[in-house]
């Protein structure tokens, strides 16, 4: 089971790489340790990602990373928020991939923020875009705003640990659920319908 990261924090250390880390090690928990998981740090990628925007042609070390993402199993996704959406370098790096390319994949999304009230980017942002790309996005979506970290929640809400547990839950319910998604040598992915049924009983 292949389990891929994405994280488009800028800084190092990275509050938006520490919330990535907690999803992916929460959900490879839920597998019982039965995924492999690779972290993709978009920061690192930044120029390649710019030169394949403005040639149409990735290099080899971006074409490997989008080969990596798109034959995943699983994908987590994590971004800082800016100006109320996801950063730049976030959207990029999905506009250089094929928009049927995550066709099926399950998605957790999640995103950090400074303020609470940029915690709808989930929903009107991020969702959107994966929804777009043919994705299949868990329910429970996480942001983590600066007083999130080391506090729990309230009456009304769950803390971060309960949010990050849940969504680790559902991303990796659907993981169970699904056969492992063939190499790119031999062109075959599972079939849309064979994974929505495969997911019928999870719910």
């Amino acid at each position: 089971m292949k389990l891929v990261v994405v994280t488009a924090g800028l800084t190092q250390p990275s509050s938006t790489r520490l919330l990535a880390d907690r999803l992916a090690e929460a959900t490879r928990r839920r597998l019982a340790g039965e995924a492999e998981v690779r972290v993709v740090e978009l920061r690192d990628l930044a120029v390649d990602i710019a030169n394949n925007l403005v040639t149409g042609f990735p290099g080899a070390r971006l074409r490997e990373v989008i080969e990596a993402v798109t034959e995943a199993d699983g994908l987590i996704a994590v971004t800082p928020t800016f100006s109320g959406s996801y950063s730049g370098l976030f959207k990029s790096f999905f506009d250089v991939i094929d928009n049927t390319a995550l066709t099926g994949t399950p998605v957790l999304v999640a995103a950090t923020g400074g303020t609470p009230r940029h915690s709808l980017v989930l929903e009107h942002a991020l969702r959107p875009l994966f929804a777009y790309l043919r994705a299949i996005v868990v329910p429970t979506a996480v942001y983590a705003a600066s007083e999130d970290w080391g506090g729990g929640g309230d009456a009304f809400t769950d803390g971060l640990g309960e949010r990050i547990d849940r969504a680790a839950g559902e991303l990796a319910g659907l993981l169970a659920g699904r056969a492992p998604r063939k190499s790119s040598d031999d062109g075959e992915v599972v079939p849309f319908a064979e994974q929505l049924a495969a997911l019928r009983p999870l719910r």
